[in-house]
């Protein structure tokens, strides 16, 4: 879907409210929610710069379709922090962190987003365990509250789970 900017294929299938079809659902959804200090700023990276569908909302949450997943984010008054960092083929990575298994073409497409939307990245796109079985894309960034994000895309697809 292009945005109405032009700027490119969006991570989500935003519509409005209204037009939004109920999802069929073959097997369970995750529920996630995560902290953010301002809903606006918020609204304009889940809806604005990745392009999620919003979902229900009050003054102190809002729903995102995460790509048939249920994604809130809840006013919490603080920006979010990591916790930790764990290392992953020697570069340090934000834990906890979230995000989605994307197809390759999708992956470029965001992370080209990411950048015409000015977005900092913590770790930039790149090819990690390259030549391996579990060969990937993967970048990290943060939304405005500091909410670590990981967005990947797997050459072969049935590697995701394998040892």
């Amino acid at each position: 879907m292009l945005t109405s900017a032009g700027c490119g294929p969006r991570l989500g299938r935003a519509r409005r409210r209204e037009e939004r079809k109920p999802a069929v659902r073959h097997r369970p959804a995750v529920h996630l929610a995560v902290p953010v200090d301002d809903l606006a700023a918020a609204r304009r990276f889940y809806g604005g710069v990745l392009g999620l569908a919003e979902g229900r909302s009050t003054d102190h949450w809002v729903d995102w379709d995460l790509d048939g997943h249920q994604l809130v984010t809840h006013l919490a008054g603080q920006p979010s922090v990591p916790a930790a960092y764990g290392t992953v083929e020697g570069t340090a990575v934000p834990v906890p962190h979230f995000g989605l298994l994307l197809p390759r073409a999708r992956f470029h497409e965001l992370a080209e987003r990411l950048r015409a939307a000015g977005t900092p990245f913590d770790i930039e796109p790149y090819l990690r365990y390259a030549g391996e079985r579990a060969e990937q894309w993967t970048m990290f960034l943060r939304d405005p509250a500091g909410n670590a994000l990981e967005f990947k895309s797997f050459t072969d697809e049935s590697a995701v789970f394998a040892r």
